[in-house]
């Protein structure tokens, strides 16, 4: 990791545990209207599987770019439907308090001591597919200690199209090799690789839940592979 300066950070299931946090606060409100039956974390995987789709037809340019907290919406009353459940039969207040889940997501036990070490010797930032408010949010929410806050429409591009990282490293005012991904995705890095940025693997077993089969591992030799954050801390000397 000789001459990287800054080290950026998928987010979700990297930094913060999606799953957990859509799914409590899923439950009360599908109690509330009359679907107790269905398993908030089932939910919250059916919510989350639409979330490419849905950035697929901006990265096509079907769509304009659009963020992320839009396109959560509608997803949200997307997936209300196919559970059975008429958006337009609910407030606007209560659907938009749902979607906002994403803005207040917790952090794994080991985020926050291992960026706060990571921060003294690295400048430390999100590039994830979240917009400003919904990374800004987060972080306040969870004392996430970023430098800067970074989103998607920053970029104007979702990963893994090549400008979400070029253009991140440049508004750093860094070439892509002075950057490094820190990741649980392989996926993510090997794009982030393509681009010339250096790479830092951190595995999220649980991120979709106890019979998660994908990203276990290592998929290729990344610049460094760490237990977690601290790890991740420890190995780059800080």
């Amino acid at each position: 990791m000789e001459g990287v300066r800054a080290l950026v950070f998928d987010v979700f299931g990297t930094v913060v545990d999606w799953r957990e946090g859509i799914a409590r606060e899923a439950a009360p409100f599908l109690a509330r209207h009359g679907r107790a039956d269905l398993d908030p974390r089932a939910f919250a995987d059916a919510w989350r599987a639409r979330y490419q789709p849905a950035m697929e037809e901006c990265r096509s340019g079907r769509r304009p770019f659009t963020r992320l907290d839009v396109l959560h919406r509608e997803n949200l009353e997307a997936v209300l439907r196919a559970h059975g459940l008429d958006p337009a039969g609910i407030a606007e207040a209560e659907l938009d308090a749902l979607n906002r889940a994403w803005h207040r997501l917790d952090p794994w036990p080991d985020v926050v001591p291992g960026l706060t070490r990571l921060k003294a010797r690295y400048v430390i930032a999100p590039l994830s597919n979240g917009n400003v408010a919904l990374l800004l949010n987060m972080a306040k929410r969870a004392g996430l200690p970023w430098d800067a806050i970074l989103g998607a429409e920053v970029a104007q591009a979702y990963k893994p199209q090549p400008e979400a990282y070029l253009r991140t490293a440049d508004i750093l005012g860094l070439a892509p090799g002075q950057v490094a991904l820190v990741a649980a995705h392989n996926g993510d890095l090997k794009a982030a690789r393509a681009c010339g940025l250096r790479t830092a693997f951190v595995p999220r077993p649980r991120e979709h839940g106890p019979g998660q089969t994908s990203d276990l591992a290592p998929a290729e030799a990344w610049d460094v592979i760490a237990r977690d954050f601290e790890d991740l801390a420890a190995r780059l000397g800080c």
